[in-house]
């Protein structure tokens, strides 16, 4: 049910459709006379359009989220294991083209190919089913064996954790596989920006990982301004980053994280 919940409740909040939302109702109170409530629906509807698509405002948040762990200095001088979170596939896609596209996240299955192949012992647990509300496509766990494959990978290296449909599952689901494959102190491979929300869930299942961020989306030196080059970007770093900070609040008041920042 949570998981459900969360996909319609992300459908109102991200930024865009909160903006359509506080226009279409500011336009139906105008029409009904109530003006001043029309004026402030409109006007909120104006702030948040023009915060997500020309100022960098997003960016910052995003950055922020970003800097909470330190990107690696370097490899590590051993390698057992690997957490790769699901996350970095067109899944709609690849299910019916049966490929290995990737998304914007792809750098977590690229970063954890160059370790796989500098760490030749090292054991990959993907952990990635459909997120999505259907449940009509496979998931990155399934799309990854194909994706190792055309590196040369032994497939028996692979631990393929293919049901999780969000964070919180992909903690939950692993944390027995890692068991029984007799796996402890894996490097977690995720998106920046995500990884404060993931090591919060990952310790509350008790499971120990050093974190390796991959996909920065921001320099690391932005300022908030204006930004009037690129609004489509805008929009999707700032959604990106609201949909971040949703998940860290909501897993931390239904307590499914200790705490609300991890560090």
């Amino acid at each position: 049910m949570f998981f459900f919940l969360s996909k319609i409740f992300w459908i109102l909040a991200q930024p865009l459709s909160l903006a359509f939302s506080a226009g279409f109702f500011g336009w139906i109170a105008a029409l009904l006379r109530f003006r001043r409530i029309g004026l402030l629906l409109g006007g909120f509807s104006s702030v948040i359009l023009f915060a997500t698509l020309f100022t960098t405002a997003g960016s910052v948040v995003l950055q922020g989220l970003e800097g909470r762990f330190a990107a690696p200095a370097g490899d590590p001088d051993s390698l057992a294991c690997m957490i790769v979170l699901g996350g970095a596939f067109e899944n709609e896609v690849n299910t019916a083209r049966h490929g290995t596209e990737l998304t914007q996240a792809g750098e977590r299955f690229v970063e954890a190919a160059r370790l796989a192949l500098a760490f030749p012992e090292s054991r990959i647990l993907v952990s990635g089913g459909d997120g999505s509300i259907s449940g009509a496509y496979e998931g990155d766990a399934v799309t990854a064996g194909r994706f190792f494959r055309g590196f040369g990978i032994d497939p028996s290296r692979l631990v393929l954790e293919t049901t999780s449909r969000n964070t919180q599952e992909n903690a939950e689901n692993t944390r027995s596989l890692l068991t029984a494959a007799g796996l402890s102190d894996c490097l977690l491979i995720t998106s920046a920006f995500h990884m404060p929300r993931s090591v919060g869930l990952f310790r509350k299942a008790y499971i120990a990982v050093r974190p390796w961020p991959v996909d920065y989306r921001t320099s690391g030196v932005l300022s908030l301004g204006l930004d009037l080059s690129q609004p489509t970007l805008n929009a999707q770093q700032t959604a990106t980053a609201v949909r971040e900070w949703i998940g860290l609040v909501a897993y931390f008041l239904t307590g499914r994280t200790s705490t609300l920042y991890p560090r």
